[in-house]
């Protein structure tokens, strides 16, 4: 299971309803922010969140409104007396755009928490044992910008009827066949292949900051269960989306489509629209959308 904060869903310009991009997923007793834009820290406090066991960044790109929130951040995590090591992930050069920042305000390797940084590349990014982290390339402007998998495995179910049928009891014997392991009761030897169901439950979830493409894209997306992906233009600003690179919402639901997504959530909203004609424009092509806002949790 993950669960999604949705901390910031602006584009470059913050609203009164919308802060810069932050997105904050939970999964397994672990909180990961992906993106932090200026005000994350209140976003957090706001939301109800907090700073507990936050102790990951993965950074889309190093354009300002993803990150002008880290120092604020740490700041924050300091005069809590954080002790707890904070990761930041990020392409190289994202990375080096943040150092210099840090170590501008705080001196070379200092900063008010522990921190250490993960340069990202293609591939897997964290195995937390209940789900892993991959990234992948994407293109926007001149950025080194990544898109981030989160991906859950599925599990077998332990069957209460056969369960029931073969005289298991409750306890210890179940949780051992659940792990894969046989047990015997009375002399009858329990295979867990004689109580467990086939896989289930697996879930794919696809987090993609800015993209000027989604060229080349299909194969990290493709039967998610869950996209969330800018849309700041519509489709008929689409000389000034190619400008600045970024999708329409045309685009981003077109690609939601062509890939078997489960649900699609758009957001880096652009001021210059209404959420009702964003939607509208993408809900035409992929029913199943949804416009982000401040503060949406949603559960997959």
């Amino acid at each position: 299971m993950f669960a999604l904060t949705f901390l910031g869903t602006s584009a470059s310009v913050p609203s009164a309803e919308r802060n810069h991009p932050a997105l904050l997923v939970e999964a397994a007793g672990k909180r990961i922010l992906v993106d932090c834009g200026e005000g994350t820290q209140r976003q957090l406090l706001r939301s109800g969140s907090g700073f507990r066991r936050l102790d990951r960044v993965l950074l889309t790109h190093a354009h300002l409104d993803h990150v002008l929130g880290i120092p604020g951040l740490f700041s924050t995590l300091g005069l809590r007396q954080s002790a707890e090591m904070m990761t930041i992930h990020g392409g190289p050069g994202t990375l080096d755009i943040v150092i210099r920042m840090l170590t501008g305000l705080w001196g070379a390797g200092r900063a008010p928490i522990p921190v250490e940084f993960a340069a990202l590349s293609e591939g897997q990014v964290i195995d937390a044992g209940d789900f892993t982290i991959d990234c992948f390339p994407v293109r926007h402007r001149d950025t080194d910008s990544f898109g981030f998998v989160f991906q859950s495995p599925p599990r077998r179910h332990l069957l209460s009827e056969r369960l029931s049928a073969l005289d298991v009891p409750d306890g210890p014997m179940r949780g051992e066949l659940a792990a894969g392991r046989a047990v015997v009761i009375a002399d009858r030897t329990i295979d867990p292949e004689d109580v467990l169901g086939p896989p289930s439950g697996g879930k794919r979830l696809i987090v993609i900051g800015d993209t000027e493409t989604t060229d080349g894209l299909s194969q990290y997306v493709a039967d998610a269960d869950l996209l969330v992906i800018e849309a700041t233009f519509l489709d008929r600003d689409a000389p000034t989306a190619r400008n600045y690179g970024h999708l329409t919402a045309a685009e981003a639901a077109a690609f939601a489509a062509a890939n078997n997504v489960g649900q699609l959530v758009l957001t880096h909203m652009s001021g210059r629209y209404e959420d009702d004609e964003i939607l509208a424009e993408a809900a035409r092509i992929f029913p199943n959308t949804r416009i982000a806002a401040d503060f949406d949790h949603i559960v997959i």
